[in-house]
């Protein structure tokens, strides 16, 4: 809409022409919102309150007498007050570039005296409490130009040629070196160590995987040989098996064809063997009976031609020495010894007639070791035959 004004977020719109503005100020102050201006009769103007920055690089002499450049940056904006806005509307809206110069230029007083009163390692070792005293010494100048300061920001500190900052950080370079050294030779050694525990490692990795590749090619190679044995021992089996079998079917073959002969001709020889026994001990039984019967009834008879015969057998024994030499060494008892012998050859032949029929051989008669009989063992006499 035509002489309707609206300024941007980051501005305050500046109004003259009209009514003085709050507190006496030759404008009135528009911010966040829209203002109908009347054209040719108002003037609108347009103050940035967006952040701005100033650098400084200032020249200091320390507590010491050491010469400082110090580099600084500061950010710095318009207060979002009215005050603020009025103060710096009044001095930088014709050119609103001269804040950060002016800016720059009271951070620079500021910097010397605070940098005059601190020595080079305070200064070196607290940026930050620099940093703050200048802000705090700063900070009721800048709010008399309507300004406000975010941060301010060292960047750097100079000696110069001087040497002074390099010598007072010798000290800490040699023991950041020492340690920086000993923290090589401590990352060396550890690296030296890792790679020897590596090296082991890999070496008992190694051997491990030599034995299970070992072990393998061992069961391989069993398995290899009892797939190769398998084969024949299957066979050597089977063909036990088969001897086994026929082996046992010739052994029932046997057993079966042992109880044939026994059936077909051990027993019928039994049988026939028994029978023959059996006719035989009945023959026998029947003889000795009729023998017994025979010698029972004979017997008187047979005892009494014997003895009608004795005298001609001992006439027949005595026929032998006829023709023989005898000599009497002992007189009447040889004599009576040699007729003893005769009778005594008598008895015994008559004995052995006896035995031959069944007859009981005399009792009273005994034979010498010479196969001589007598009535006894004659020793008043000797007798020798030629």
């Amino acid at each position: 809409m035509f002489g309707y004004r609206v300024p941007a977020p980051d501005q305050a719109m500046l109004i003259s022409g009209g009514r003085r503005g709050q507190g006496g100020a030759p404008f009135r102050v528009v911010t966040g919102h829209g203002k109908f201006v009347l054209p040719v009769f108002r003037k609108v103007r347009f103050l940035t309150l967006a952040m701005c920055e100033a650098e400084v690089s200032e020249t200091c002499v320390t507590k010491q007498g050491i010469a400082l450049t110090v580099r600084a940056v500061i950010a710095f904006k318009v207060g979002n007050d009215t005050e603020s806005v009025v103060n710096a509307g009044q001095r930088f809206l014709s050119d609103q570039d001269q804040m950060s110069v002016l800016t720059g230029r009271i951070f620079a007083g500021h910097l010397r005296s605070i940098i005059g009163s601190m020595t080079v390692e305070e200064i070196v070792t607290e940026r930050q409490k620099l940093a703050t005293e200048v802000l705090e010494t700063s900070k009721t100048e800048m709010a008399k130009i309507g300004l406000i300061v975010d941060s301010l920001q060292i960047q750097s500190i100079d000696d110069g040629d001087t040497g002074y900052i390099e010598a007072m950080s010798a000290p800490h370079k040699a023991a950041i070196q020492r340690q920086a050294q000993i923290a090589q030779a401590q990352a060396t050694q550890a690296s030296a160590e890792a790679e020897q525990e590596a090296a082991r490692n890999q070496a008992e990795y190694s051997r491990q995987t030599a034995v299970v590749q070992a072990e393998y090619s061992a069961e391989v190679d069993r398995a290899k040989a009892r797939a190769a044995q398998a084969g024949p021992l299957a066979q050597a089996h089977a063909q036990q098996e088969v001897l086994a079998a026929r082996t046992e079917l010739a052994e029932r073959a046997a057993q079966l064809r042992q109880q044939e002969l026994v059936a077909e001709v051990v027993k019928p020889a039994e049988a026939e063997a028994e029978r023959i026994r059996l006719l035989a001990m009945a023959e026998a039984e029947r003889m000795k009976i009729q023998a017994e019967a025979a010698a029972s009834h004979d017997r008187v008879a047979l005892d009494r031609m014997l003895i009608d015969q004795l005298p001609q057998i001992v006439k027949e024994a005595s026929a032998g020495l006829a023709n023989a030499n005898v000599n009497v060494l002992n007189g009447t008892d040889g004599l009576g010894e040699i007729a003893a012998g005769l009778v005594g050859q008598g008895l015994t032949i008559l004995d052995s007639v006896r035995r031959n029929l069944g007859a009981p051989e005399s009792p009273d008669r005994t034979t010498d070791r010479n196969g001589t009989t007598g009535a006894g063992n004659g020793t008043n006499g000797r007798v020798e035959i030629e």
